[in-house]
């Protein structure tokens, strides 16, 4: 038999399997990097986009605030506006009522009955005055009564002649000064 020493091929091919594997980890190890390299790569890229929709984002709601608060303070603006404007138009609305409240009292104030005083608080009216008798106090309640730029007469105080020492009947008495219906004011103006 013939004696054949196989120790430096089985040594060779060790060696060789070692360098395949070394090539092989290393290949491997290469492409575990350059795969982890693309996925960081492509995460970074999407944070960075993500990051400039979210300024962008930020940068588009600064602005909506700015123009929240322009309408805000427009708005605030215009109701002032409407609320000057109401008044002016119910000043507009009124300015005739004191001619119509004065034409009424002419109106309404029967013979023997004499004003002392008129006081304008709001729409209340009070007036004092002096009248021959008591009945003539009630005339005037039943005129302001019917009448149509005021109403709800109520009588506040009555001295009879003999108290007062002038021969008149003292009389206080108040009532609301009213805006009548549009037929009422036809009728009446």
């Amino acid at each position: 038999m013939a004696r054949i020493n196989l120790l430096p091929w089985r040594e060779a091919a060790r060696q060789q399997r070692k360098t395949e594997f070394a090539i092989g980890a290393g290949i491997g190890l290469a492409a575990a990097l350059a795969v982890s390299f693309a996925v960081h790569t492509h995460f970074a890229q999407r944070i960075d986009s993500q990051q400039q929709r979210n300024q962008r984002l930020k940068n588009e709601i600064a602005q909506l605030n700015r123009t929240i608060k322009e309408i805000e303070a427009l708005e605030k603006m215009k109701a002032d506006l409407i609320t000057r404007m109401n008044v002016i138009q119910n000043l507009q609305e009124s300015r005739p009522e004191v001619v119509h409240l004065f034409d009424e009292l002419v109106a309404t104030i029967p013979a023997g009955v004499y004003l002392t005083r008129v006081d304008h608080n709001g729409r209340s009216i009070t007036i004092e005055g002096r009248a021959q008798s008591n009945a003539r106090v009630s005339a005037l309640m039943r005129n302001i009564e019917a009448a149509a730029w005021v109403d709800r007469p109520r009588l506040m105080l009555i001295e009879n002649k003999e108290k007062t020492s002038t021969g008149l009947s003292h009389f206080r008495l108040s009532f609301d000064q009213v805006r009548p219906k549009p037929e009422q004011a036809k009728a009446s103006g």
